[in-house]
């Protein structure tokens, strides 16, 4: 297999409703990793987007072939993915595929989604089409009711309080909404305080408002290829050095294992393998926050904690710039925002960019090896990527 980088990266600013469509913002962002990578829009072969809900949101299926078509890719193979939430992570994962065996060097990766356009009772419905249609939805189950039990599970594996571990969960959205307050892409870019998290709704108990990601609209891409190839095209190249993916059925099938995620330590210990690192080895991560509660899952599964110790990691200031795990320093999906088919490869646009030492003041210094994380459903996908500076 060849080495794979990634040349050039491009994003939308994630906010609520945009007038722009999915295909219009993908091309935005498409057209800026492009003219970041150096590369004319004919020297693309393949383009990989990631979409779970375009039908739904603007009445159109088949969205991939539309978007190649807008962005002057003449009839190249396109592809959509839908992986839930890990539908942008899937397709970047199956495009360093494709260019590390050598059967394209230049491929298009990444995601777009309107998730707004739908107003909320309708995207609840359709997002809880990630989970089992047949039994869980059924039953009245929603994502908020499927984190607010895996977060009385998790205070209970681990004999925490809950009234200590709701303010471990409020400090982990504090900390994501400080630094969105620092991103310019972000959908919340105002601090949140303690007093603002105490009074803040209640959506399923006990997760709260400030708990909860928001609905976004937005788009992620990445100009994926060969080793060599990056090499020509720009300076700072960062290299995939790993990826993992794996999957599991609904929650009932999972409870051997909750209130971890068994998925994820699976995809994890792939990705770790493949690149030959493990969890002390990395500098920053973009872990998938849907909940405040999935951070301190996600940190465990991870490997940066022992099981049942990340609230209190989050309280010392662990997981904050400086500390033992830079987390989220975009804002995560609590508050840069959660566009679903964008929101893995807006990860990964993150951690190209702290990489190359572009983030300001929010940067991660000396980060020479980032990681993302990307849930879909409740565990139902699970996509691992490493990065790691190439120069």
């Amino acid at each position: 297999m060849r080495k794979v980088a990634i040349a050039g990266a491009g994003m939308t600013r994630f906010s609520g409703k945009q007038p722009r469509t999915a295909i219009e913002l993908f091309g935005d962002a498409a057209t800026d990793a492009i003219r970041e990578s150096n590369i004319r829009s004919q020297d693309v072969q393949a383009l990989f987007m990631g979409n779970f809900m375009g039908d739904f949101e603007e009445g159109q299926a088949h969205i991939q072939a539309f978007a190649a078509d807008y962005l002057g890719l003449a009839r190249i193979p396109a592809n959509r993915y839908e992986n839930a939430c890990a539908s942008a992570s899937a397709a970047i994962r199956d495009a360093f595929i494709w260019v590390a065996s050598g059967y394209y060097d230049i491929v298009l990766a990444g995601g777009a989604e309107c998730a707004t356009k739908m107003g909320t009772p309708l995207a609840t419905r359709t997002f809880a089409m990630a989970s089992d249609s047949r039994y869980e939805y059924a039953s009245g189950l929603t994502f908020p009711g499927v984190f607010a039990m895996l977060t009385h599970l998790y205070a209970r594996k681990y004999n925490i309080p809950l009234e200590k571990l709701k303010r471990q969960l409020y400090q982990v959205s504090i900390n994501s909404h400080y630094y969105a307050a620092r991103n310019p892409k972000a959908q919340y870019q105002k601090e949140l305080t303690m007093e603002d998290a105490l009074k803040s709704p209640m959506i399923a108990s006990p997760l709260q408002l400030v708990d909860c990601c928001p609905f976004s609209d937005g788009a992620a891409v990445l100009v994926i290829t060969s080793e060599d190839v990056a090499k020509k095209l720009t300076k700072k190249p960062v290299l995939i050095a790993g990826v993992g993916q794996a999957s599991a059925g609904n929650l009932l099938s999972q409870k051997e294992y909750l209130p971890r995620i068994r998925s994820r330590e699976l995809a994890a210990a792939q990705s770790y393998k493949m690149a030959g690192l493990g969890p002390k080895d990395i500098d920053l991560i973009e872990l998938h926050d849907c909940f405040s509660t999935a951070a301190l899952i996600a940190l465990e599964s991870l490997g940066f904690f022992p099981y049942g110790t990340a609230g209190d990691a989050v309280e010392k200031g662990e997981t904050k710039i400086g500390g033992r795990i830079a987390v989220n320093p975009s804002g995560g999906l609590k508050a840069k925002g959660h566009p679903v088919g964008a929101t893995g490869a807006a990860q990964a646009y993150e951690v190209v960019r702290q990489l190359r030492g572009e983030c300001g003041e929010r940067q991660v210094e000396g980060a020479r090896v980032g990681m993302t994380d990307t849930l879909g459903g409740d565990g139902g996908t699970l996509c691992n990527i490493i990065l790691k500076r190439g120069w």
